[in-house]
């Protein structure tokens, strides 16, 4: 039956968004699992394999609603019976890497904070789950109730909140730091500072274009030369990275790049 009926797997899910038939298969065995469970309101089917971009050595990522308290036993009764399926347990042979990633929870997303030590996965979670997931089973209107809260995107006073906040995480908690750090030839911390403030360039990019992100450490010129449609930024991110000398001023100088990048692209 299609997605939206009280039953039944969805085949809307192209043929070629698995890049094996193990990944398949074992996609089928798990819907077929918990869609047979009264308290399951979702089955997604999330990340590469949903944008069908994975390879034999990506994982098969999955995210399974179910209701709040029936999540302690629904993930108990999950995982003997992944232990016991051959379809599971055969998603290795698929490739190096290619493990299965799966939760079992409520659904419920709410904002977490952005502080000193870094950034919370809201955007993430709402892009990730309910933009760029394929739903392979839903029951009962739960899951779109979940996505109505942040879809499109969320309210102007929280983006507006979410954005200086963001903002001030890239220019005055890393940025800020990055000459400091050169100064005593801290060049490690350095990095790391400037790789977080880049981080968090991309989480103001996509806030400040009410557009939710896929990650920030990966897919990178999907999201900005293609989700966002700036091809031209993306060509000037790979060369903030391009350093002739490590143990010098260059991260200095990369960090002014970064900041007028940050005026150039992240707007209220």
């Amino acid at each position: 039956m299609p997605i939206g009926h009280s039953s039944g797997i969805a085949e809307r899910v192209p043929r070629h968004a698995y890049p094996t038939a193990l990944h398949e298969r074992a996609a089928e065995a798990i819907t077929e699992f918990f869609a047979g469970r009264p308290e399951t309101h979702a089955v997604l089917l999330t990340n590469s394999c949903a944008r069908g971009t994975a390879t034999p050595d990506s994982c098969l990522d999955m995210q399974v609603f179910v209701a709040p308290d029936a999540v302690a036993g629904t993930e108990e009764e999950w995982r003997r019976f992944a232990s016991e399926s051959s379809a599971v347990t055969g998603l290795a042979d698929a490739g190096r890497f290619s493990d299965l990633h799966l939760d079992v929870w409520d659904g419920v997303v709410t904002p977490g904070v952005i502080d000193e030590e870094g950034l919370d996965e809201f955007e993430l979670s709402v892009g990730n789950l309910f933009v760029y997931s394929v739903p392979l089973f839903l029951r009962g209107s739960r899951f779109a109730e979940l996505g109505a809260q942040w879809l499109p995107f969320y309210d102007e006073e929280l983006r507006r909140e979410r954005l200086q906040t963001a903002r001030w995480f890239v220019l005055d908690n890393n940025l800020a730091r990055i000459p400091w750090f050169v100064d005593r030839h801290l060049y490690f911390q350095a990095f790391d500072r400037f790789y977080r403030a880049f981080q968090g360039f991309l989480l103001a990019l996509h806030v400040s274009r009410s557009t939710y992100p896929l990650a920030y450490n990966k897919w990178i010129r999907e999201q900005v030369a293609g989700n966002l449609g700036l091809p031209e930024l993306y060509e000037r991110l790979p060369p903030l990275f391009e350093l002739d000398r490590f143990e010098s001023r260059a991260l200095e100088r990369k960090a002014k790049d970064l900041r007028s990048l940050v005026d150039d692209y992240v707007v209220a």
